[in-house]
């Protein structure tokens, strides 16, 4: 059974851990990568690959590749084992108690006995612990001092002692455990919301709130570590940065405390430099902002801090908030604390005579996410230019608490069918002077080079509502909207011809023929990809319809946003565009 996942559930406990033995010559030594298995338990089940079973705890990342010199030692096999109470099958989602357990295994277990293995091997430190408890324990025994004495020495002498209180007090309290383990640094956690998948009643840790789905990316951008129990916003170029941290931490100091084998490499490079990221890191700001003032590139490098810090709760992603303090914010339904402690807590840190008491400062916000003009903070709350200093430190204080929703201006931008005709007319021009064109060359004896695909025209209506198109897309929520635009975006029908004249195309341009735009071609824009690996054909569509992501769009759809900027002042032209 060592050196594999074991879950073991008696009664109404369950066991999780990964055991480790020594080799049969009773040397421990790191195990090579071994061939794909079939594994046992609970992880044979259908569909469930070897490779999620087994796992190295070979330290190839940290470089430790020699076997060190070692003798034989007494200790043959060591296994850190979590008990956990079995949660009630009846209050729980099908298939979390699962993943809840495999959570704790991978974030928790497997990691802290990858560790002990590799100083172990390296130090023979489980078995020195071990002999160190041991002995202690004996003596303890046969003075007849009560279990609670050898509890407290045996924290001050041991490391893994201190390590394991530490880890059992931090999945209680829902914390980060930062432990050392033979002067090894490590910081553990759990996700902040895993316990919330056992019960029924609340799915928003399992699926991502659906304004995040309307955005592109998702939980998609935080990664697998991250998406699942976390409830993160999307991670998109418009959002913001707060620090969680009040010690004024510097980057490198911070990077020192939180570095670990957890990190990457490549999160390490990115770490170093914490210290010019963290000081321009602002809720003013968006991350593209961030991006652009610091000369990183967005995916690569900011993403990665940004996921980093996060993950190690020293800052979260919030919406931008306006400098003058101009942002519509509303209170969320359910507070994190009683007000009487929220307002205790306010009281404590704001004693500016200028603001108001903590329940009447909930009172202004919510009564002012009604109002149809004035309803921002600053008109409601601030009302004096002197004030905004002493109210950005409050809503500072009050996102960290998440007592503060940012409302958001949703806005979707529909090709009309004027628009698509407009634009239909003039590719129809433009179509038509080329072809003039070829035939003026063709009666001059000019040789013809043409390198665009055939593609079918053939306008016809796809099926749908036959209310006002406009009135049906505007209201819709984005979510179903952009459903519904996937499934009229093409029908079998049109999708058939269009790659059979695709194949056609690529025939003829192997036998040497050209293809003229007589011959019934389309501009190679015609029929697109709509990011879902499906052709869209809505050039002939002439209804209104949605373009779901203008910072993705197909070339059809750039034609109509550059279209909707025709006749428009510059400065306009460019606010659209970016």
């Amino acid at each position: 059974m060592c050196h594999q996942k074991f879950e073991l559930v008696v009664d109404d406990l369950a066991f999780i851990g990964h055991p480790v033995c020594a080799d049969s010559d009773g040397t421990w030594r790191f195990k090579p990568e071994r061939a794909n298995m079939a594994p046992r338990g609970r992880g044979s089940k259908k569909g469930q690959s070897p490779e999620e079973e087994e796992k190295s705890l070979t330290p190839e990342k940290s470089g430790e590749t020699k076997q060190p010199q070692q003798e034989k030692s007494w200790l043959q096999t060591f296994h850190c084992v979590f008990v956990l109470d079995l949660p009630d099958p009846s209050s729980s989602q099908s298939g979390n108690i699962s993943r809840y357990f495999d959570i704790i295994y991978e974030q928790m277990a497997f990691a802290i006995t990858a560790v002990l293995y590799q100083e172990q091997i390296l130090h023979n430190f489980v078995e020195n612990e071990c002999d160190l408890l041991g002995t202690m324990e004996n003596d303890h025994i046969e003075k007849a001092k009560p279990f609670s004495d050898f509890m407290s020495q045996a924290l001050k002498a041991s490391s893994v002692a201190s390590a394991m209180k530490t880890v059992y007090e931090a999945i209680k309290e829902n914390s980060i455990a930062r432990l050392s383990i033979s002067d090894f640094p490590l910081e553990l956690q759990l996700p902040p919301y895993l316990d919330t998948l056992l019960h029924n009643d609340d799915m928003s840790a399992l699926d991502p709130p659906e304004e995040d789905d309307f955005e592109f990316g998702g939980g998609q951008a935080w990664g697998p570590e991250m998406s699942f129990g976390w409830r993160l916003p999307s991670l998109t170029p418009w959002k913001a940065l707060l620090r969680l941290d009040d010690s004024g931490e510097q980057g490198y100091e911070l990077y020192m405390k939180l570095r670990g084998p957890q990190l990457a490499s490549q999160d390490r490079e990115i770490a170093e430099q914490l210290f010019k990221f963290l000081d321009l890191a602002s809720i003013t700001l968006s991350l593209a902002d961030m991006s652009s003032l610091l000369d990183w590139d967005l995916e690569s490098q900011v993403y990665p801090t940004v996921r980093w810090l996060v993950h190690h709760r020293r800052a979260k992603v919030v919406d931008v908030v306006h400098p003058g303090l101009r942002t519509v914010f509303s209170v969320p339904p359910t507070l994190p604390a009683p007000v009487a402690t929220l307002a205790a807590e306010f009281a404590k840190i704001f004693t500016h005579a200028a603001l108001p008491p903590f329940p009447k400062l909930l009172s202004l916000i919510t009564t002012a996410t009604y109002e149809q003009t004035a309803n921002h903070f600053y008109a409601s709350v601030v009302r004096s230019k002197e004030l905004i200093p002493l109210y950005q430190d409050v809503v500072i204080w009050m996102l960290k608490r998440d007592l503060l929703e940012t409302l958001h201006l949703r806005i979707r931008v529909v090709a009309t069918p004027d628009l698509k005709e407009f634009v239909r007319s003039k590719r129809s021009v433009r179509k038509s002077r080329t072809a003039s064109a070829t035939r003026e060359e063709e009666k001059g004896g000019q040789p013809i080079h043409r390198t665009d695909k055939v593609k079918e025209h053939s306008p016809s209506t796809v099926g749908g509502t036959e209310s006002s198109p406009v009135e049906y897309w505007v209201s819709m929520s984005p979510k179903s909207a952009r459903r519904q635009t996937r499934q009229l975006s093409i029908s079998p029908r049109k999708l058939e011809r269009s790659v059979s004249y695709s194949r056609k195309s690529e025939k003829d341009s192997g036998s040497g023929r050209e293809k003229t735009d007589e011959d019934g071609d389309e501009d190679e824009d015609d029929v697109t990809s709509d990011g879902d690996g499906q052709s869209s054909v809505d050039w002939d569509d002439p209804r209104a319809s949605i373009i779901n992501d203008p910072g993705r769009a197909t070339p059809i759809q750039r034609q109509w946003l550059a279209a909707m900027s025709e006749g428009k002042h510059e400065y306009i032209r460019r606010r659209f565009e970016q």
